[in-house]
């Protein structure tokens, strides 16, 4: 017993020193944290705007390329893609990938289910076997769906601070075009996807292309409505020559006005979401609690 006592013992202090020297030891140095803020990060990219591809992606694409679809809709999965954060060039990979996911959801069923049982043409497996294999086609454009709801609604909650650094960079005497390369700047938003569009939009006028077409190129890329409202401002205000810091703190407010409404408009909805958890889940139990012991001791009397 003494012996397992005197181990514990030296393991927990062995423990506890490492604990308290690990941070001494393990600290840089000043010039090791210099050379660290120096050195760019590198950020990492979504998988599927990947300017090198992997083999996976090669293979994807490649089925995706052999997909017949129509103009349509490889128009709309494209401006959804590009409105996820991704780019045009991705369509044939995530067109694989919907081709993919219903071929291996569907052989998953047939392999480990309906060929041990020896039952492959059974009717209700032969259905199993479609419906797995529609949702795994569908499942890729929910993801996607959900991406840009996402994307969107994380641009339309940066858009109003956007909007007031704007403002503070124009009243200080920058033009626009100036206050919307130090707004990408800033470290506020770095990463995030509206100043990621703005980076871009600003670029694109670098290269020669007019700014108000840059702008609409952007509103349609996000596909947010508001940013169409700021883009219209920006044109409406260049146009008339009305004060631009001015119009951009009115469309700023406005912009928060609204996302207070809606803030407002859930919570008015929460009441009516919870009542049905509260009647199907919390009302039983307390009934239980309540009731069933009065109900014990009524059934014991009657026995």
């Amino acid at each position: 017993m003494l012996p397992l006592i005197t181990v514990s013992v030296f393991v927990a202090v062995s423990l506890l020193i490492s604990v308290v020297l690990y941070p001494v030891l393990m600290r840089k140095g000043v010039i090791q944290e210099r050379l660290a803020k120096l050195v760019t990060e590198k950020t990492e990219q979504p998988f599927l705007v990947s300017t090198r591809r992997s083999r996976l992606q090669e293979f994807l694409a490649r089925v995706g390329e052999k997909m017949p679809i129509a103009p349509k809709e490889q128009s709309k999965y494209a401006k959804m893609l590009v409105a996820a954060g991704f780019r045009k060039e991705s369509l044939p990979i995530f067109l694989g990938s919907k081709i993919i996911l219903a071929c291996s959801l569907a052989a998953v069923f047939v392999f480990f289910y309906a060929l041990p049982k020896g039952a492959l043409l059974a009717p209700n497996n032969l259905l199993y076997i479609v419906a797995l294999a529609i949702v795994g086609f569908l499942l890729p454009s929910f993801w996607l769906s959900r991406m840009v709801e996402k994307r969107k609604t994380e641009i339309f909650h940066t858009l109003p601070d956007i909007l007031d650094l704007l403002t503070v960079c124009v009243e200080a005497g920058l033009g626009l075009d100036a206050a919307l390369v130090r707004t990408c700047e800033s470290p506020q938003f770095r990463g995030n996807p509206l100043t990621e569009e703005l980076r871009t939009a600003s670029m694109e006028t670098r290269a020669g292309k007019p700014r108000s077409e840059a702008l609409k190129d952007m509103a349609e890329r996000t596909m947010v409505e508001d940013i169409k409202a700021f883009v219209a401002m920006l044109a409406q205000t260049e146009r008339f020559g009305t004060s631009l810091s001015l119009a951009l703190r009115v469309h700023s407010d406005s912009l928060r006005t609204k996302r207070r409404q809606i803030a407002e408009e859930a919570a008015a909805k929460t009441a009516i979401k919870i009542l049905f958890p509260l009647a199907f889940f919390i009302f039983p139990a307390l009934m239980v609690v309540m009731v069933g012991p009065a109900f014990i001791k009524i059934a014991a009397i009657f026995k």
